[in-house]
């Protein structure tokens, strides 16, 4: 019978040539820097399909089932319902306005959006800068993927991560958008395949009714089945679970792989269609988290081969303990698509803002051949910062490389989320306002963070959540009271669009 490193690896090259394939002929189409960045116009259906890939990335699929096999229903709570009940509210309100004035000043990028908005050329490049805070999402995928591939190949994962970054920046360098939105499409699709086969895999822990499940996480720790959990870093009570979380996903939209995919739609009336396909695939992947509860009762003590599993492996060990060859090797390409479609579009995204708002200003570039070529170099950058921070982070995890994530991504969408909400809302709002609001929410999302300000960020495993929940009050507040005084900068009120 064929074993599960042969089978992995026969898939994976097939998936491979597939993917090329498609990054190929998308990148026939790139004539430019926008097309790179937008590519030609696309179908709700692809680009709805392509946003839910990305915003439910390695984290939702690999990272977070394994908090909820260790804290239980308080993880679950936070990140399974209150975060993506944030981020729903949050993906209807802006997306619909962030497009209508994205695509009436040909805006390619988050950070350009932002520096248009507010005539502000200087507030694109800072928003551009902060944009490198991504990079932490890119290490906590990469280490995920790396994760899966070692539990399925049973190799080192040094020469995993290795080749992971080269083949996957490689082809980045090249597609763009033109083949991004349909790699993505094809990744949700085999998510979706995923997702429904993990969420049965341990159907059987139900057929007794809801309390026998109940019963039997409760018999390894009652606190699996408590809406919050004191012994853990990041669940501990209400305002942890439910409104730190709820307040970082309704800002969560606001980062350059996902509301910028709006600006992708052929017309503008797709918006409610790609948002209703958007929404319902992403209510199935993030429902994936309650397949941590099957992988503690399939293993109580999380031990295998006589040592603890690490949190970020919680779920790979599952899947190749649960799962026949045939089927396990589905479920891998399943977890690696989740990773790879986030990936793509955070590279992409990122070296786009990189090149569009920061270098080609600075050293006043603007060729488009030129631009295209600095581009891929700046990917290549990226491709080395990234394995040298994933591998630092497989070998020194702070309980789990999601904590690192979260750290740098909340601290992004933190400063990023008033800048967005008063441009789309607010008329003759001063540069000053949202300039000061974005300053503000790094400043005290660090200082909470790292200072030790909060009880919930004390101690060696500290709450991003909390410090960004904050952070973001801070720059409403501050953000609003430079508003409300925007008669003091009359030369630099910008009427809304």
């Amino acid at each position: 019978m064929i074993s599960y490193p042969v089978a992995t690896t026969l898939l994976i090259v097939l998936y491979a040539v597939f993917t090329l394939r498609i990054v190929y002929k998308g990148s026939k189409k790139n004539k430019n820097i926008r097309d790179y960045a937008l590519g030609n116009g696309f179908s709700p259906w692809v680009v709805g399909l392509s946003l839910a890939a990305s915003v439910t990335s390695a984290a939702t699929f690999i990272i977070n089932p394994g908090f909820v096999a260790l804290y239980g229903w308080s993880a679950f709570l936070a990140m399974s319902v209150v975060l993506p009940l944030g981020l729903v509210i949050s993906l209807v309100i802006l997306s619909k306005s962030f497009r209508k004035f994205g695509a009436h000043i040909n805006a390619i990028t988050l950070a350009q959006w932002v520096g248009k908005r507010y005539g502000s050329p200087k507030f694109s490049m800072l928003m551009a800068g902060l944009s490198l805070l991504l990079m932490t999402f890119i290490v906590l995928i990469c280490v995920g993927l790396t994760k899966v591939l070692h539990s399925a190949l049973g190799i080192q994962e040094l020469p995993i991560l290795a080749s992971l970054i080269v083949f996957v920046f490689g082809y980045i360098m090249f597609g763009g958008a033109n083949s991004m939105i349909y790699t993505n499409a094809l990744q949700a699709s085999v998510m979706l395949v995923v997702a429904f086969i993990l969420l049965g895999s341990g159907a059987e822990n139900l057929s007794e009714g809801v309390s026998s499940f109940v019963a039997k996480l409760s018999s390894i720790d009652p606190l699996l089945v408590q809406p919050f959990n004191p012994s853990s870093p990041l669940f501990r009570d209400y305002f942890e679970v439910v409104v730190a979380n709820f307040v970082v996903g309704v800002a969560i939209v606001c980062q350059p792989h996902i509301i910028t995919r709006s600006l992708m739609l052929r017309r503008e009336e797709d918006m409610n269609r790609f948002l209703v396909i958007s929404i319902l695939v992403q209510v199935v992947f993030f429902c994936v988290l309650f397949v941590g509860f099957y992988a503690r009762l399939a293993n109580p003590s999380l031990v295998s081969a006589e040592s603890q599993i690490p949190m970020d492996g919680i779920l790979p060990a599952y899947v190749v303990e649960r799962f026949s060859v045939s089927v396990g090797i589905v479920v891998i390409i399943g977890l690696l698509s989740a990773g790879l479609s986030t990936l793509e579009g955070i590279v992409q995204s990122l070296s786009t803002t990189l090149t569009n708002d920061m270098i080609s200003p600075f050293a006043g570039i603007e060729d488009a051949k030129r631009l295209q070529g600095i581009n891929r170099w700046v990917i290549v950058a990226l491709g080395i910062v990234a394995f040298g921070w994933s591998y630092q982070q497989i070998l020194h995890p702070n309980l789990s490389v999601a904590i690192l994530a979260q750290n740098g991504v909340y601290a992004f969408f933190s400063a990023a989320f008033v800048p967005v909400l008063f441009g789309i809302f607010l008329k003759e709002t001063p540069v000053q306002a949202a300039v000061g609001a974005a300053l503000t929410a790094i400043f005290v999302h660090f200082c909470v963070y790292y200072g030790e300000l909060s009880v919930y960020t004390t101690g060696v495993i500290r709450n991003p959540a909390v410090a960004s929940c904050y952070a973001i009050i801070t720059a409403l507040l501050v953000g609003g009271g430079l508003y409300c005084f925007r008669g003091w900068f009359s030369s630099s009120v910008i009427n809304k669009n």
